[in-house]
């Protein structure tokens, strides 16, 4: 019995959140991500679909940071480990607890571009009432870089702009 009324409280508690959104509007402006304890916002429009991170298949002769291809729901994905390519350092070895942690973010098919970004944590959906500030990109920072925003807590998140990103030169040059 406890699990229908855990389901009924569930399925109420989903009901009030869909009725509350359809009269306020959609609020959720970015998926918030964490790679090698920075703190990055994904614009929703421009991200997909998050996976588990699979194994994926190793390509030779390509960049340390291209991790290489995996199928993601019946599509051949590159995949991207987001820290080691704007840190520009190799792929950092994960454990099984940081591995169960990690996803798979595909961009969104708008892009035209069959890619998808490691990242080791999400941390939920934001909008702008979850800020205090935003300031411009960081002097000398790539192109992909938005508008980084600081949080009730004094923390930092850089906002990406996932096409720039996916147009950069380097980012479709793989090969070593």
């Amino acid at each position: 019995m406890s699990n229908r009324e855990a389901l009924r409280e569930l399925q109420s508690r989903l009901a009030s959140r869909l009725q509350a959104a359809r009269s306020e509007g959609v609020q959720a402006g970015w998926l918030a991500v964490e790679a090698a304890g920075r703190k990055y916002l994904f614009p929703l429009s421009q991200a997909g679909e998050i996976f588990p991170f699979a194994a994926t298949q190793p390509v030779p002769y390509t960049q340390p940071w291209f991790l290489g291809v995996a199928n993601l729901r019946g599509g051949l994905f590159g995949v991207v480990d987001l820290a080691s390519y704007i840190g520009g350092q190799p792929p950092a070895q994960r454990s099984d607890a940081a591995r169960a942690e990690s996803r798979v973010i595909a961009l969104n098919s708008l892009l035209e571009i069959n890619c998808a970004l490691l990242v080791d944590r999400l941390a939920g959906l934001r909008n702008t009432d979850a800020f205090t500030a935003s300031s411009d990109a960081p002097p000398g920072s790539p192109d992909y870089f938005s508008s980084g925003y600081t949080d009730a807590s004094g923390v930092f998140w850089q906002e990406l702009n996932l096409q720039a990103l996916s147009q950069q030169t380097q980012f479709l040059s793989i090969s070593a």
